[in-house]
């Protein structure tokens, strides 16, 4: 279970003792002796009247936000007033510290705001997350039936809410954090909730994954890299800035109109497109409710729509909140050697499964320094991390990655590099009867001769390529006769329409001219037992199979050596009394 935010009080206490520690034995006075009013009483005082009044009037109309957003709004604003006034801290006095305490000094800044330090005594942290997010609505509000469907849906489900919320609240300040600098509607925090319920782990029927749920194409688009070692698309922090990134282009593509940027972001940028054009032409209307569009996404904005309702007024629909602070829940820790997901777990005293709740782009059991360069943990963890890590004797990694030469059998492959096929194939995940190709990239065991980090380019463009494994093809050339098609071949060489179609690109339903040239591909010595030619009459058709079969041996490469890789005739002998057909053949590559 992860640790609420307020648990990293005795962190702090703890990096703070050997200041003070330090200042007394210099003989430096006490901060405490000259210390401003506490920053908590301040913001108490400041609140307090607000609370009185958000209490006293209460919105009573269901569908009525604007009550809500302006308690919010008055609250936001008399924390940050309270936050100004209250003195700056005097200047530390200057010292020397210590190589780990350098390391934890840097981990109290704010990944978000670099350089920015974080202080959880100040008052703006104390206020409720969802206050701000109140208060900085600013799309209009939609009110129909399948608003109140999705209502319905969410308020009936407050377990299903509950775990929603709860794996949003690890994520959600960096998400406002984001979108407040951009000057977006705080609607779009929400979205997570929609797509994904905050799970970055969700896949789509579809393929879209994370979060923000990404299709492999648009994540390209947007610098998501997605290869063997992790897929960003999963990334906290790389996939909220390419959905934001991706959200500005539409909202610009629709001339500021958020709801359609929202409609494209969920169907597509070309369909809504489409769309628009449609009713343009057709002299309608373009907004959301006058398009014509599929039911998920005609049924997408009021969903958005119910969510914002429930974080507007909770207690209208029986739900329960998390409190959230206003300050970030994770930081990040950067790494500049390979390590294991397990041993980075380990050293930041977390289980394996809530590691991987902060870091899910990692594909792999190892997490490369060149790759992604940084950890994602919570506060009291990353300097429990710092401090082990200093601390740590012997190797961080015990994978690596490792080019395969030539094209292999994955039982080759994994003597090479010390491994079982078995073991080997699970790690790279090997499907049954393939091959490994050439300049494939498999993870594989750290050993002497093969213990050094993965470099920066093997980390962003490495990729796995699999062939079947079957034993070596002959192309083989067949002339086609009056009224062949792709169908008549295929059943008078007894193979499946689809190749034939394939091998000579042309559609399953395509005729061939006669004497045309038409490729197969066969195994050597593999014998091809013909049909009638098309255009053969009943009676022929009807003759004893004994009269009428026709057989085409494939000379395999060890009984002609000589002529191999050259093109050969082979006669097929009709016992019909009709002309012998030349059949041409030639080696084909794997």
């Amino acid at each position: 279970m992860h640790r609420h935010l307020t648990s990293t009080a005795p962190f702090l206490r703890a990096l703070r003792a050997p200041r003070a520690a330090a200042d007394a034995a210099a003989g430096q006075s006490s901060p405490a002796k000259h210390a401003s009013p506490r920053p908590a009483l301040t913001l108490l005082a400041a609140l307090l009247p607000l609370v009185l009044a958000a209490c006293a009037h209460r919105p009573a109309a269901s569908g009525d936000n604007d009550a809500a957003q302006a308690v919010a709004q008055q609250t936001v604003q008399a924390v940050e007033a309270a936050a100004s006034a209250v003195p700056s801290p005097a200047a530390p006095v200057a010292r020397v510290a210590t190589a780990p305490e350098e390391k934890l000094d840097v981990l109290l800044e704010d990944n978000l705001n670099p350089g920015e330090k974080v202080d959880l005594d100040a008052p703006k942290t104390h206020v409720d997350l969802w206050a701000r997010m109140r208060a900085g609505m600013a799309m209009p509000d939609l009110d129909n039936e399948l608003v109140r469907k999705a209502e319905d849906w969410y308020s009936s489900r407050p377990e299903y809410v509950a775990r929603m919320t709860g794996r949003g609240s690890l994520y959600l300040y960096h998400v406002v954090e984001e979108v407040q600098k951009r000057g977006m509607p705080m609607e779009l925090a929400l979205l997570p909730f929609v797509e994904s319920a905050f799970r970055n782990d969700a896949q789509s029927s579809a393929k879209a994954v994370g979060m923000w749920q990404f299709m492999p194409a648009t994540g390209r688009d947007f610098d998501l890299k997605q290869n063997i070692f992790r897929d960003d698309r999963r990334d906290v922090l790389a996939s909220t800035k390419a959905a934001l990134d991706y959200l500005q282009r539409l909202n610009k593509m629709f001339d500021g109109d958020w709801q359609l940027a929202l409609a494209a972001y969920n169907w597509g940028q070309g369909n809504v497109s489409k769309a628009v054009a449609r009713n343009q032409k057709a002299g309608l209307p373009i907004d959301y409710d006058s398009l014509r569009m599929p039911d998920e996404t005609r049924y997408y904005l009021p969903k958005l729509q119910a969510v914002k309702n429930i974080v507007m007024r909770p207690e209208a629909f029986g739900i329960e909140l998390p409190a959230v602070a206003n300050h970030p829940y994770f930081l990040s820790v950067n790494i500049d050697r390979d390590i294991d997901v397990a041993r980075a777990a380990q050293l930041a005293e977390l289980d394996e499964e809530t590691f991987r709740q902060f870091n899910p782009s990692m594909n792999k059991p190892v997490i490369l320094a060149a790759s992604s360069g940084q950890l994602l943990l919570p506060y009291d963890n990353a300097s429990t991390f710092v401090a082990n890590l200093e601390r740590h004797q012997g190797p961080l990694a015990s994978w690596t990655a490792w080019v395969v030469p030539r094209t292999m059998k994955p039982a080759e492959a994994a003597k090479q590099v010390g491994m079982s096929e078995t073991g080997l194939r699970e790690i790279n995940r090997i499907p049954a009867r393939m091959l490994v190709t050439k300049g494939s990239t498999l993870l594989v065991p750290r050993t002497a001769g093969r213990d050094r980090d993965v470099s920066e380019h093997l980390a962003d463009n490495a990729s796995i390529g699999f062939a079947p494994d079957l034993p070596p093809m002959r192309r083989v050339t067949l002339k086609a006769g009056k009224g062949d098609t792709v169908a008549s071949i295929a059943r008078r060489y007894r193979l499946g329409t689809t190749q034939v179609a394939q091998w000579n690109r042309v559609s399953t339903k395509a005729s061939f001219k006669p004497g045309q040239q038409v490729v197969a591909y066969v195994r050597e010595g593999q014998t091809l037992a013909a049909a009638e030619p098309a255009g053969q009459t009943a009676k022929a058709a009807a003759k004893p199979a004994r009269s009428s079969a026709k057989t085409t041996k494939v000379a395999s490469s060890a009984t002609n050596k000589k002529s191999n890789a050259k093109t050969r005739s082979a006669k097929v002998a009709a016992n019909d009394g009709k002309p012998v057909r030349t059949v041409a053949t030639k080696t084909a590559m794997r």
